[in-house]
């Protein structure tokens, strides 16, 4: 039997407590990369900190600033409530559950894990994500200095949908650098690495959603994967630069690929063609 998926890619000037008025489809998969809460400290160790990089020029105007002014108070619990609500609900099947991919800051890892449980998100894995440099150049003689990011996968009680083909998959994921795309956002993530989870997590035609999108390149990702995703931003220049980044994305494509499926006994083959099908 031949059918096509019709995909979308929406992103909203919107805060994601409000998705109830897009009408958004529930999602296989949620990416969010949460706000640090680390305030008026995000560049502290940085050489971003001072002019040029150098501390005898003095110091810069990043220094004693926030990435952004809603980086001090995100509310855990009600994003932990509004990804329990916009997850799909729990298949009997096994290997079809849907899961949350977080990433965070290390010390915001243990309240997520015990705030999810009280939205039935019972299960986690932790990742570390290893990057071959450190933004922490000006503690680079005083002290052992970070080179990872780290992250969470949260899930009900069945495992996620895990499309590994054979290969055993490390929490230890290389942070590959995104050297391609213009960097509109200060956290923004590479798109290849999230194209990676995405393929991971979901099938093609999958719905996926970024409460948190900035830069956007969860969209970016998932136009690329050939997956549907929803995206919130309340920021309006960043909402600005990531809408038009998924514009230019978009225009190298069409604005709604479809995905055909051709189902056979053995499991589902995915074929490209020109034609749009609504189901």
């Amino acid at each position: 039997m031949r059918t096509t998926i019709k995909l979308k890619h929406e992103l909203f000037n919107d805060h994601f407590q409000n998705s109830k008025r897009y009408q958004i489809k529930k999602a296989q998969l949620i990416i969010a990369d949460i706000p640090y809460n680390i305030g008026k400290n995000a560049y502290g160790s940085s050489v971003e900190w001072y002019v040029d990089g150098d501390n005898k020029k003095g110091e810069s105007k990043l220094a004693n600033s926030e990435f952004f002014d809603t980086d001090k108070d995100f509310r855990i619990p009600e994003f932990l409530h509004f990804c329990s609500k916009m997850l799909l609900p729990e298949p009997k099947e096994t290997g079809k559950a849907p899961c949350m991919i977080v990433f965070c800051a290390f010390d915001q890892q243990f309240e997520l894990i015990e705030e999810a449980k009280k939205h039935g998100l019972n299960n986690y894995i932790n990742l570390v994500f290893v990057k071959n440099s450190s933004s922490q150049v000006l503690k680079a003689n005083m002290r052992v200095v970070g080179n990872c990011e780290y992250g969470l996968i949260l899930y009900r009680d069945k495992l996620p949908k895990f499309n590994n083909n054979g290969k055993m998959i490390f929490n230890a994921i290389p942070w590959e650098k995104d050297t391609k795309s213009e960097k509109i956002h200060p956290t923004q993530k590479p798109v290849k690495l999230l194209e990676n989870l995405i393929s991971i997590f979901t099938d093609p035609g999958d719905v996926i959603i970024d409460p948190c999108a900035g830069s956007a390149s969860t969209i970016i990702a998932a136009i690329r994967s050939g997956r549907t995703a929803f995206g919130f931003e309340i920021k309006k220049d960043f909402y600005r630069l990531a809408q038009a980044r998924i514009e230019n994305e978009l225009a190298q494509e069409d604005f709604f690929r479809s995905v055909p499926v051709l189902m056979t006994t053995q499991g589902t083959l995915l074929e490209p063609v020109e034609d749009e099908v609504l189901l």
